[in-house]
């Protein structure tokens, strides 16, 4: 297995860092540009397509290094993905009514599920159902939101897989392994172009691309030593961060009696952090540490027995449970009027 994860990344890392650029030349042929206005900081058009870059590393390398195992869930996961990115694009390009995005997202889903990707926590087959479902929806739309920075999804995706990728290796997941390496170092590669300042943004064909496949690499993740009861933690831990920034951002919204789905604006987490003193690129750079943080503790929750599997657990929903507080209604609650449009270079009314 280890040699096959090392050439996923490596290829995948070296597909994205070179087609980053063609995606670069072909945005704006095909209309795909991210344009100057009020809510933005860059002065010029930036190309909105890098996310076909990391779709297609990732297609290539486990299409051609993924090995045959579980082909027909493989198969699926790729079609649900390459769907996802083509929507997602569609949605960059023609700007989609967001309950149109939703429905379709909602159909890839139950494709997915349909092809037998699938939690196993409450052997109720409706409510296991529905629990992916709103699993996979939910996370390809919280990582839609996560892009908002320069850097931010990228990096914060890159550290999501590596961590799936350790869980997959200690645990002989090699569907999840394959997946993973692949993930990984397309981000990677992808970074390089997209670090602040960015010359170019994934767009929603790589957040919701990248949303989709992480959402179904953790329900593919599998504890044999575990019970069910606990063994779901470590995958959620290890994105908590997007979950906790959609669960922030949609809660801000609603007591601000906005429309998640349809009101952009400064109030990501991020923005929070930026708006306290820090730089964006700061305010990157602490995202990242948060995410490995919770990767490391997902480590110790899948080796743990489960009394302290639950400890963790709690631990780490009261720690999200203050924070929220905090940004929201403590001492980093926003500064400035969240309801104005976001000043961020990436963020757009599809994304936020």
């Amino acid at each position: 297995m280890i040699t096959t994860v090392i050439i996923l990344f490596v290829g995948a890392l070296v597909i994205a860092t070179a087609m980053t650029p063609v995606s670069k030349w072909l945005a704006p042929r095909v209309g795909v540009m991210d344009k100057p206005s009020p809510r933005k900081i860059h002065a010029s058009p930036v190309p909105r397509m890098g996310g076909i870059a990391i779709f297609v590393a990732v297609m290539a390398v486990v299409v051609l290094f993924g090995g045959q195992q579980e082909i027909q869930q493989t198969a699926a996961i790729l079609f649900g993905a390459a769907f996802m990115s083509f929507l997602g694009l569609a949605d960059d390009r023609f700007t989609l009514s967001a309950y149109l995005r939703l429905a379709l997202q909602f159909g890839a889903a139950l494709f997915v599920w349909y092809a037998g990707i699938r939690v196993q926590m409450f052997s109720i087959d409706w409510l296991d159902g529905a629990l992916t479902v709103l699993w996979i929806v939910g996370i390809s739309n919280a990582m839609n939101f996560l892009d908002n920075m320069d850097g931010l999804l990228a990096g914060i995706s890159a550290v999501m897989s590596g961590f799936f990728l350790a869980l997959a290796v200690l645990n002989g997941q090699v569907l999840v392994a394959t997946f993973s390496a692949a993930l990984m170092g397309a981000c990677i590669g992808f970074l390089f172009w997209n670090l602040n300042p960015a010359s170019v943004f994934m767009g929603d064909s790589g957040s919701m691309f990248l949303g989709f496949l992480l959402a179904c690499v953790a329900i593919k993740l599998r504890f044999v030593t575990q019970a069910p009861s606990v063994s779901w933690m470590a995958p959620v831990i290890v994105m908590a961060l997007p979950v906790f920034d959609m669960t922030m951002v949609v809660i801000s919204r609603l007591r601000r009696g906005k429309n998640p789905l349809t009101t952009p604006g400064k109030d990501h987490t991020s923005h929070r952090i930026a708006d306290h003193g820090f730089t964006r690129r700061e305010a990157v750079l602490i995202l990242y540490l948060v995410c490995c943080a919770l990767g490391l503790v997902a480590l110790l929750v899948s080796a743990a027995d489960e009394t302290a599997a639950r400890i963790l657990g709690i631990a780490v929903a009261g720690v999200a449970a203050y924070m929220l507080w905090h940004m929201e209604f403590g001492p980093w609650k926003l500064k400035t009027i969240p309801d104005q449009p976001a000043t961020d270079s990436q963020t757009s009314a599809s994304q936020s």
